[in-house]
């Protein structure tokens, strides 16, 4: 007798679904999307009909989140929802999967946390594309002593993105709508804790140089969040870490991870798209740093809808789980009291 598919129900499919998470559920055979919820029926049948989908359409999401005919709730929408529809989801008895930018801030990503510990069922937050392709291989070549003891680590993410002030405001700079997320902080933060542990301090400073972007309609809306961050921090294993984040540098270089140890270097690479990732390294006995090929036993694909279904069918944790998430939330929430308070901040952070 052939089993029955996972059936999902989504809530909020907006842009990154159309890009990544519809094509990657069509390459599952065993999940079918039985219900959609986004804010309008318009736009549920404009992507189901994209997609060649036939889900009920819904525009209610916690009638979506009681349907009896779900296994699984996958959340899209705004980081200012996701605490409130996993929450229910899970009490609901529903596997439970949310986008990246976990919560508004440590206090939701850690009820978060508990709740799905309690429940049992499967959790996950969306994997971060930043660093995925060579992600297993760094760790590799990091756990197998390729650069030493960790000693120092430097992250970039510097673009011109926000230097025009007549860019219209974006919702992830409404502090209401997005929490404390910045920019790309948490995104990369996390691959660096899978690499090289934890974080144990941050001293942080802040700056949003454009304060004022139009809003619509006429509407001039405040900008919220910084745009610009600069953090040094330090490392459970004793490194220390600098990071640069902006969105005001013309020419700035790629995306960029670098990690300097006892023994060599490596260097993640990742192009502003996304689409170009690559590992450089180069011990300390060598000349310079060359690209290292990601062998195919370590590369990673888009196999976030999958790794999903799986940890329901398994029961195993995927990748990122809703515990990383934690972590990358409370480093967020530490930056912002470091700018805050104009000092170290220790972590644990006590919220």
């Amino acid at each position: 007798m052939a089993k029955k598919p996972i059936r999902i129900g989504i809530i909020g499919a907006g842009g990154i679904f159309r890009t990544r998470h519809f094509p990657g559920l069509a390459k599952i055979k065993d999940a079918e999307v039985v219900a959609l919820c986004n804010r309008s029926i318009a736009s549920g049948r404009r992507i189901s009909e994209e997609f060649k989908l036939t889900p009920d359409l819904m525009t209610d999401p916690h009638a979506l989140i009681a349907r009896k005919d779900v296994d699984a709730v996958m959340i899209g929408t705004w980081p200012y929802k996701h605490c409130e529809f996993v929450l229910e989801s899970l009490d609901a008895g529903k596997h439970t999967w949310v986008q990246a930018r976990m919560a508004m801030n440590l206090r939701e990503a850690r009820l978060m946390y508990a709740r799905g510990e309690e429940s049992g069922l499967a959790t996950q937050i969306c994997q971060p594309p930043h660093a995925m392709q060579g992600d297993y291989y760094v760790r590799h070549l990091i756990s197998s002593g390729y650069v030493g003891e960790v000693r120092n680590i430097v992250v970039r993410s510097m673009t011109p993105t926000q230097n025009n002030p007549k860019t219209p405001l974006h919702w992830r700079q409404i502090g209401r709508y997005s929490g404390l997320n910045t920019m790309s902080v948490g995104m990369l933060v996390e691959f660096v804790h899978r690499w090289c542990g934890y974080t144990s301090s941050v001293t942080a400073q802040a700056e949003t140089f454009v304060k004022l972007r139009p809003a619509g309609r006429g509407k001039v809306g405040e900008v919220d969040r910084p745009d610009t961050v600069n953090i040094l921090a330090t490392m459970e294993i004793g490194a220390t870490a600098v990071y640069m984040f902006s969105g005001n540098a013309h020419h700035a270089p790629s995306e960029r991870i670098e990690i300097y140890g006892t023994a060599g270097t490596l260097v993640y690479e990742t192009s502003p798209n996304l689409a170009r990732q690559r590992v450089l390294g180069a011990k300390g006995s060598a000349k310079a740093l060359k690209p290292l090929a990601i062998p195919k036993k370590y590369a990673r694909e888009w196999t976030v809808e999958a790794d999903f279904i799986n940890a329901i069918k398994t029961g195993e944790n995927a990748e990122s789980t809703f515990y990383q998430g934690v972590k990358y939330m409370e480093f967020t929430e530490a930056v912002f009291k470091s700018v805050e308070l104009g000092q170290t901040v220790n972590l644990p952070v006590i919220d």
